[in-house]
């Protein structure tokens, strides 16, 4: 059986996880299943409903997130596991390690030159339209 933890919403903006149970599969499958198990692959979960047992067109996508640790317990003759999602917001807490510099850009785009010059408009003085011909005039 699967089981889906409640999705709690709020009004303030706040990273809020749920999990995911799957119980009631035989042990031997446990060892398939954990080698095929990768932290941080996309996790969804959308709300579809059937009519007639048949799926009405496109269902909505009531959660978004990633994959975390999962538990796993066993009991010898069938094993359960759960599986911690993490909601993607929890990226903007993570810091950004890029800068504007060159080096950096070479790694996203080598052979572009634009990040070279940089260093050498720091201190550099513009004038729009025409230069002025006396010191203190703006």
């Amino acid at each position: 059986m699967g089981s889906i933890s409640p999705i709690d919403e709020g009004s303030t903006v706040e990273a809020k996880g749920l999990t995911l149970g799957f119980s009631g599969f035989d042990t031997t499958l446990l060892g398939d299943v954990m080698s095929e198990f990768q932290l941080g692959l996309p996790a969804l979960v959308y709300l579809a409903l059937f009519t007639g047992g048949v799926l009405i067109a496109d269902p909505v996508n009531a959660w978004a997130g990633r994959i975390d640790q999962p538990t796993i317990q066993t009991d010898g003759a069938s094993a359960s596991i759960w599986i911690n999602c993490e909601s993607r917001l929890l990226d903007m807490s993570t810091s950004v390690d890029r800068r504007y510099t060159a080096d950096d850009q070479q790694r996203d785009w080598p052979g572009d030159l634009g990040f070279n010059f940089v260093n050498a408009i720091q201190e550099m003085t513009l004038y729009v339209g025409t230069a002025p011909t006396t010191s203190g005039t703006i």
